[in-house]
């Protein structure tokens, strides 16, 4: 056994049920580079790490780090609820946010989403979070609620003496005809090498529209490893962006199942590689039912020594008539000791259907950098404002309440990178 999955283990308390989960994944152990799912992102050095569960009290940050971050939001400090920075004042009526720790006591049966169970061996980080998982938020949205204030979920890894490890499970439910803003922010409050393992489920009834935006800004030496489960009732609509700026190995899958007719989703993305990190993130979109539509828009940079993993996955399976498709990965490489990997898929089972879907790989126009120089710009400026204006094309996806947050989190991430 790795004496990563040892360390993980060691923190386990929990029923019989989940020792059996936990004992499923301990055989499973690590993907390899065999594991097709993982064949560009090895886990070599992580498997040598170890880490403690986090305490249950959460450490004391800078109320200064969260003075951007309007209420309503809900604010985590290593894993853990803090309520001094929390402030759910001015959640709309009918939205319902609660932690998974309350609700264990007062409300056992709304964790039956909990009881998932995880079987490929490329899923052995599920089935960790199924074992393991003890905090969480569950948001949930009233049927007809058309929320008008934006819901802040905040994830801050601060500091500590010991690199600690948390496994979260959230569930974002919106009922029939319900609408919700949702941004995350996964922030650092100092330089920490945190192991963050989350499972979210996002399940949208019919006529339920979710704008989702994510910032993941940690640590430079922490690990981030998230899956997102979303699955779409008729006339649904999921549009989210993630910005994928930090951490120094980051993945982020993103499964979506659009099983009502007239299901859309519109998933968007920054992927910025800069010093040794390591970013990968896979999307597995399914159309199931008629007349669905996905519109994808990913941007990866790469430049120092990082490397930028991309899996754009669409299966549109027998029946899912009138389905409209496409993905555009676009990617700039910006050294020559970076890394791109992009593998776009397509698998078409339908009639009568729409797909496109397309990646290149490349360098900054030389037309576009000497129009710039010829209008008396430095080298290095013209540069970094074709990387910045490449970079905020997908920002697109959500409205423009929510990309003011995206664009000032991008900017920032930017010029500390020396992109702008």
């Amino acid at each position: 056994m790795s004496a990563l999955l040892e360390s993980l283990a060691a923190g386990f308390c929990g029923n019989d049920e989940r020792r059996e989960r936990l004992d499923a994944a301990l055989r499973t152990g690590l993907p390899g580079a065999r594991n097709e799912a993982w064949k560009y992102t090895s886990l070599r050095q992580l498997e040598r790490r170890t880490f403690s569960a986090a305490p249950l009290q959460a450490p004391s940050i800078d109320a200064a780090l969260l003075a951007g971050i309007p209420a309503p939001r809900l604010v985590f400090v290593n894993g853990r609820p803090c309520t001094t920075h929390s402030d759910l004042t001015g959640l709309d009526a009918g939205v319902q946010v609660r932690t998974v720790s309350a609700v264990k006591d007062e409300e056992p049966e709304a964790l039956r989403f909990l009881e998932r169970r995880f079987e490929r061996a490329d899923e052995v980080f599920a089935q960790l979070n199924a074992a393991l998982a003890d905090e969480g938020v569950l948001v949930q949205v009233a049927e007809g609620i058309v929320s008008e204030v934006p819901l802040h979920l905040v994830f801050v890894s601060a500091t500590d003496s010991t690199d600690h490890a948390w496994h979260h499970r959230h569930l974002v439910e919106l009922r029939r005809g319900a609408s919700l803003g949702l941004v995350e922010h996964h922030l650092q409050a100092g330089d920490n090498a945190h192991f963050d393992n989350t499972l979210v489920h996002v399940h949208l009834a019919q006529d339920a529209v979710l704008a989702h935006a994510r910032v993941q800004a940690g640590s430079a030496r922490a690990t981030s490893l998230l899956r997102t489960d979303a699955v779409l009732a008729r006339d649904a609509q999921y549009r989210r962006i993630d910005l994928e700026l930090g951490a120094a190995l980051s993945r982020h899958e993103l499964n979506v199942r659009l099983e009502g007719d007239n299901a859309h989703v519109t998933a968007n993305g920054v992927l910025l590689g800069n010093g040794r990190r390591h970013i990968d993130t896979r999307l597995g979109i399914e159309h199931i039912a008629r007349d669905t539509r996905a519109e994808l828009v990913w941007r990866g940079v790469a430049t120092n020594r990082s490397r930028v993993v991309f899996h754009g996955g669409i299966h549109i399976r027998a029946g899912a008539d009138g389905t409209d498709a496409n993905l555009s990965n676009k990617n700039l490489l910006l050294s020559a000791d970076a890394e791109i990997d992009t593998q776009p898929t397509l698998v078409i089972d339908a009639e009568e259907v729409k797909a496109a879907h397309g990646a290149t790989v490349g360098q900054l126009d030389d037309n576009a950098l000497f129009y710039l120089r010829s209008r008396g710009l430095p080298a290095e400026q013209a540069r970094a404002m074709l990387s910045a204006a490449f970079c905020h094309e997908p920002l697109s996806a959500v409205a423009a309440d929510l990309t003011d947050t995206l664009t000032r989190h991008l900017d920032q991430a930017l010029q500390q990178a020396g992109m702008a």
